[in-house]
């Protein structure tokens, strides 16, 4: 999560690709880069948009938010690790653009600003406002436990620790599903917002949500119970055994928090539990793909479940 956002400067992508290029239909993408500075920029053969890369979004797949004319745009290409190149925005690919203006990205809404970079960068909003000047470059401490910067200063300068951040440990499930939806989209937000299909599969406290055992108060599954923030995401399937067998191998043990005593052991195995229960969904565009976190029997054919 710390570099949900990062400064082009510092962006590895960009030094390890200094030339990325792309066309779809008649316009072509490049993204450049000499010394410090990234370039994006579109042509239709004719004409030229060029415009400075001030935020790299994503740490495998990225996206940009470039600045026009005053107004913030999401670029209409992305880079892909599953295909070591650029293609549409996920997302975009239903836009049409009739001229070169079009062509560089979509403008965000109003409030979506203040979203991407409050969730991608800390300290970037302010009573309600996002502000550059105090913007940090991906997920730190004080963006998920509020008040940890006063903590610190008070460590160090020996004073009253009354600003203490609040243990987010003792929050139940439900709420940590909450809180961690806040970026990745809570149950609420995702039935609102009437998002179906394979494309919520990226939204994992939902996906969570729908899975049998989730109860809201069972402390064995949830987002920290498999997943530490402090760390590293462990992408070995292998590696999250223990979490499931927690419950699926314990006979006579009693649920903690009103969780469910009746979990069956797995009469296939015992290993690489979340390669059968939580299969890989590819996005529709195909270029990305996530682990689904509604955990299940999979039936070999079933139709995604939504």
């Amino acid at each position: 999560m710390g570099r949900a956002l990062q400064w082009p400067e510092s962006n590895p992508l960009f030094k390890s690709h200094p030339e990325l290029s792309f066309r779809k239909g008649s316009y072509t993408y490049a993204v450049e880069t000499k010394g410090k500075q990234t370039v994006y920029s579109v042509t239709d053969g004719t004409r030229t948009i060029s415009l400075p890369i001030r935020w790299s979004f994503g740490k495998g797949a990225q996206t940009w938010v470039l600045e026009k004319d005053g107004e913030l745009y999401e670029s209409m290409v992305s880079y892909y690790p599953s295909i070591d190149g650029l293609e549409i925005t996920t997302g975009d690919a239903a836009l049409n653009p009739q001229n070169l203006d079009e062509a560089v990205g979509r403008k965000l809404r109003k409030s979506e600003p203040k979203d991407c970079f409050g969730c991608h960068s800390s300290n970037a909003v302010s009573n309600g406002e996002l502000t550059f000047k105090t913007l940090e470059p991906g997920v730190t401490c004080g963006h998920c436990h509020t008040g940890s910067t006063a903590h610190m200063i008070a460590a160090v300068q020996g004073g009253e620790f009354d600003a203490a951040p609040p243990d987010l440990k003792k929050l139940s499930t439900e709420d940590i599903s909450n809180f961690c939806g806040q970026c990745h989209r809570t149950w609420e937000t995702v039935v609102r917002s009437g998002w179906r299909g394979e494309v919520d599969v990226r939204f994992q406290p939902y996906r969570l949500a729908n899975s049998k055992c989730f109860s809201g108060t069972d402390p064995r599954i949830s987002c920290i119970a498999c997943h530490d923030p402090h760390q590293e995401l462990a992408t070995a399937e292998g590696s999250y055994d223990g979490k499931c067998l927690a419950c699926h191998a314990s006979k006579n043990a009693s649920a903690p928090g009103g969780g469910h005593n009746d979990a069956k052991a797995c009469t296939v195995a015992n290993a690489n539990c979340a390669s059968c229960h939580m299969p890989k969904v590819k996005l529709p565009n195909g270029l990305m793909t996530f682990h689904d976190h509604e955990i299940r029997i999979v039936k070999p054919g079933a139709p995604y479940p939504d």
